[in-house]
């Protein structure tokens, strides 16, 4: 399943060139001037996972094929969006459907890309994409609040539930905090989730910076990254303008490119991990001699519900899970290896799947 990021940003801080990186397309037109993107552009990668390929290879599979993600590249968002300004409407319609926010904050100095409010200021780009989604959310719950009050009024234990959720939420948001900022039970929590709020998807905040600051980051990127922090958030650094180099090249040439700039890793597999772990995602593995594939699910996830992600019919029917822990299978050179050391475990319906599983579901037809 993956996840589906939003790449959001106002004009010219890289976010099309990241896109274009990440995605190895020219899907999105890089271009000096606001707006360049007005239609949503998506790109779907395959998540880089080394596990995958171990595994593979032992089990002699004939295909990989790992978990996907979904890049949704949106229009530049400038200061009264939320009115209208710019291409708003669009901006905040999209952003709606994605799983979480990656906010790219121009953290590099360039004179010939000029800024849509003349100045480098990571923390007052984040401020002013921030206050513009807030105010987008006030304007949704004020207008919905009043009719819900009435039918509140009358009885209606569901319009209850919902107005004990966008009483906190409302004045959370009148005090310029985000909608993520309030606390709900965990019953509450799919109330909140059917409000849609641009405010309670979590944020990535992704410092793009200069190529002489990918690797170890440079001051605009530390304020980003403390920010981050303080607010719980996940971050990453970046540079838009290796990633757009190192997708021109040779898959066998990049490694040897990435290490000449000192750097371990593509930015891609950092923005994934980061992204991952934002969102509580971790990941199974089904593997044999046709495939070995990479399969996403959130964190807790028990064994019917992963069964699920393949096929419905494997969650309604599910019996019991063969499960090899990642180490063991790779280890013992496979199921067979596992299976007479005692590694393969047959799991039930309360099992929790746990990163790195690799399964093999048990169902009724």
């Amino acid at each position: 399943m993956g996840f589906k990021l939003g790449i959001v940003g106002l004009p010219n801080v890289g976010k099309s060139t990241l896109f274009n990186a990440v995605t190895e397309s020219a899907a999105a037109e890089a271009a000096n001037y606001p707006f360049c993107t007005i239609e949503p552009n998506v790109g779907e990668v395959g998540v880089p996972d080394p596990r995958l390929d171990a595994l593979a290879a032992i089990a002699g599979s004939a295909q990989i094929i790992p978990t996907r993600l979904t890049f949704v590249d949106i229009a530049g968002l400038v200061r009264g969006a939320s009115k209208g300004e710019g291409l708003g409407n669009q901006f905040l319609a999209h952003i709606r459907e994605v799983d979480a926010i990656g906010m790219v904050l121009r953290c590099f100095e360039d004179d010939d890309i000029t800024h849509v409010e003349g100045r480098i200021d990571p923390l007052a780009d984040s401020e002013t994409i921030q206050t513009e989604l807030m105010l987008a959310d006030l304007d949704s719950l004020e207008r919905r609040v009043v009719q819900t009050e009435k039918r509140a009024k009358t009885g209606d234990k569901e319009m209850k539930a919902l107005l004990a959720v966008m009483t906190p939420l409302l004045a959370a948001l009148r005090e310029g905090k985000p909608a993520r900022s309030v606390a709900f039970a965990d019953e509450d929590i799919a109330i909140r989730d059917s409000l849609n709020l641009l405010t309670a998807k979590p944020v990535l905040y992704i410092a793009n910076v200069d190529e002489g600051s990918a690797g170890s980051g440079n001051a605009f990127s530390e304020k980003v990254v403390a920010h981050a922090k303080s607010e719980g958030a996940a971050s990453v650094v970046i540079s838009a303008r290796i990633e757009a180099e190192l997708a021109q090249l040779p898959r066998e040439e990049r490694a040897s490119f990435l290490a000449d700039l000192g750097l371990e890793e593509a930015g891609l597999s950092r923005l994934i991990r980061a992204g991952y772990a934002l969102l509580g995602l971790v990941t199974y593995f089904t593997v044999g001699p046709k495939e070995a594939r990479a399969w996403t699910i959130h964190k807790g996830t028990r064994a019917p519900q992963a069964a699920g992600v393949i096929h419905s019919d494997f969650e309604k029917g599910f019996i019991r899970s063969e499960t090899i822990a990642y180490n063991d299978y790779v280890a013992l050179k496979g199921e067979a290896g596992a299976r007479d050391a005692g590694k393969l475990r047959l799991e039930g319906k309360e099992y929790v799947v746990q990163d790195g599983d690799v399964l093999h579901f048990r169902f009724a037809t």
